[in-house]
């Protein structure tokens, strides 16, 4: 017999090698230094976000006015005064009587203490919390407290500088978005392969349609908010009706969770300022409203734009509001609503390609 004999095999030679280790090293860096850059512009991303979102609901204004037959950059300039004139109409409408409003919330805060300990609500909890001696402590140290708020006021003072000038900013980054923004986007929309091109602009103009959409419905929803919720606190006598009004409304912005604490905060400072019936009557009206707003305005004002998973907004709004605050907390339904549309589309895409692949 013949004795087949093999020769001795070598080491394996391996494929991972000095490059391939530097290649990955490069990524994992590359990743490390993108993810601190986002976490230490954050302030820069909301204001640009909001910009965008802002340009978007201005360039629908526009376009309705180009149906009409005007020229794009007159129905721009329109535009743009119809929004300076109505904030500043909004300012002097409201910023002078919640001023006032805000002095004698100050004046009457020690009067405002006692009738919280006089109130039967209070009374009753308090045999089991002990609140009489805080709220005494409280009552004793206000002058004290007030005298000495120099450093809060003028943080506060400063952060009131901080909200107007992120307002100015992101008023001029809209405008300069809606006026070189659709260039952008066409010179973009002519460097892609032509086969891609048209998928592209169905997923833009599917976003443009439904964040504008959701921004126009959203602004009528708060503005139907602010306006029933001043009445109604108007009408049940609740001090300083105004401010309260425009922070319910507000608070529209931020679904689910803004209503509910606005609605909560308010109810209380009805109960501690008018008695139970005054608080228990806020109470009613904001669970009314709750559910009209929820039930009947959202659906019917949003039922052409997407519906996105109540648990997807809830935990969009808390990642996005840690990470960006209010603002995070703002952008968060439409921000996950346009990647709502990009996933279905890649998803329809990435169907009709293996249909045509399995079909012959």
């Amino acid at each position: 017999m013949q004795e087949l004999t093999t020769a001795p095999r070598g080491p394996r030679r391996t494929q991972v090698n000095l490059r391939t280790i530097l290649a990955f090293g490069v990524g994992v860096l590359g990743i490390l230094a993108v993810i601190a850059a986002v976490l230490r512009s954050t302030t820069a991303i909301s204001l640009s976000v909001a910009a965008l979102l802002f340009s978007l609901a201005l360039d629908h204004a526009v376009q309705l006015l180009v149906r009409r037959g005007f020229r794009r950059s007159l129905a721009m300039v329109v535009v743009l005064v119809l929004v300076v004139a109505f904030v500043v109409g909004i300012a002097f409408m409201l910023i002078p009587p919640a001023v006032a409003q805000g002095k004698a919330f100050v004046g009457q805060f020690p009067e405002l203490v006692r009738n919280i300990r006089r109130s039967s609500f209070f009374q009753r909890i308090d045999g089991h919390l002990n609140l009489s001696e805080r709220l005494q402590d409280l009552e004793s140290g206000a002058g004290d407290v007030l005298s000495g708020a120099a450093k809060p006021v003028l943080s506060a003072l400063g952060g009131l500088l901080s909200l107007v000038g992120a307002i100015v900013t992101i008023f001029f980054l809209a405008v300069f978005m809606l006026i070189f923004g659709g260039r952008v986007i066409r010179a973009l929309m002519d460097e892609l392969v032509v086969e891609r091109r048209e998928v592209y602009e169905a997923v833009i103009e599917k976003i443009y349609n439904s964040i504008g959409g959701y921004l126009g419905g959203l602004s009528l929803i708060c503005a139907i908010n602010a306006t029933l919720t001043t009445t109604f606190l108007a009408i049940d006598r609740v001090p300083f009706f105004l401010p309260l009004g425009v922070i319910s409304g507000m608070s529209s912005m931020v679904p689910y969770a803004g209503p509910l604490v606005s609605g909560l905060g308010i109810s209380l400072l009805a109960l501690a300022t008018g008695g139970i019936w005054h608080g228990l009557a806020c109470g009613i009206y904001f669970v009314v409203y709750g559910q009209l707003e929820g039930n009947v305005l959202g659906p019917l004002i949003f039922r052409r734009t997407i519906r996105v998973n109540p648990l997807v907004v809830t935990l969009s709004i808390l990642f996005l509001g840690e990470i960006a605050g209010i603002a995070g907390a703002i952008v968060a339904v439409p921000a996950v609503a346009a990647v709502q549309i990009i996933v279905r589309e890649v998803l329809a895409f990435r169907r009709q390609r293996l249909a045509r692949t399995v079909s012959p």
